[in-house]
């Protein structure tokens, strides 16, 4: 009987994210913002790899990697002033994908609870991804894991 090899991806998937309050996020500069949804607005298309790092913790969920579709822009959780907080670096989602040594500041663990997708920090762990429910806001991380701004719709495009 031949191993199971698992198949090497040629390219990330293509995800369109909401927020829980209907917010799209946008980009500027280096900074996602959530913003309500109108003719007028260019929202992002996330991309998502897989990590294949067989050494994390697969019970927090699935481990990925995050970027913006046209941009080489990855996003990361670094920390600033004594908490994470959530970045976009200038990074190759494909060569984080194919590398060896993994950089868990841009891991991210994506749990799907239904209707509902939340993204952890494999850096930080207990810290998950968050928008506000005031519009023009930063996305951000928190610790407040019962808190709304944690879940985002997230669908495929592929």
């Amino acid at each position: 009987m031949q191993p199971f090899v698992p198949k090497v991806l040629e390219e990330p998937s293509f995800l369109e994210i909401r927020d829980i309050y209907q917010h799209v996020l946008v980009l500027q500069g280096k900074t996602l913002i959530a913003v309500p949804e109108d003719e007028m607005v260019n929202p992002i298309t996330l991309m998502s790899t897989p990590c294949r790092d067989e050494s994390l913790d697969k019970g927090k969920g699935n481990p990925i990697y995050l970027g913006i579709a046209d941009h080489e822009l990855c996003l990361c959780c670094a920390e600033s002033g004594g908490e994470p907080i959530l970045k976009l670096e200038d990074e190759d989602i494909m060569e984080l994908y194919h590398s060896q040594n993994t950089e868990k500041s841009f891991v991210f663990y994506h749990n799907n609870n239904g209707m509902f997708s939340t993204f952890e920090s494999a850096a930080y762990p207990g810290w998950f991804t968050c928008s506000s429910r005031e519009n023009g806001k930063p996305l951000m991380m928190t610790k407040d894991n019962g808190r709304d701004g944690i879940n985002f719709y997230f669908n495929s495009r592929n």
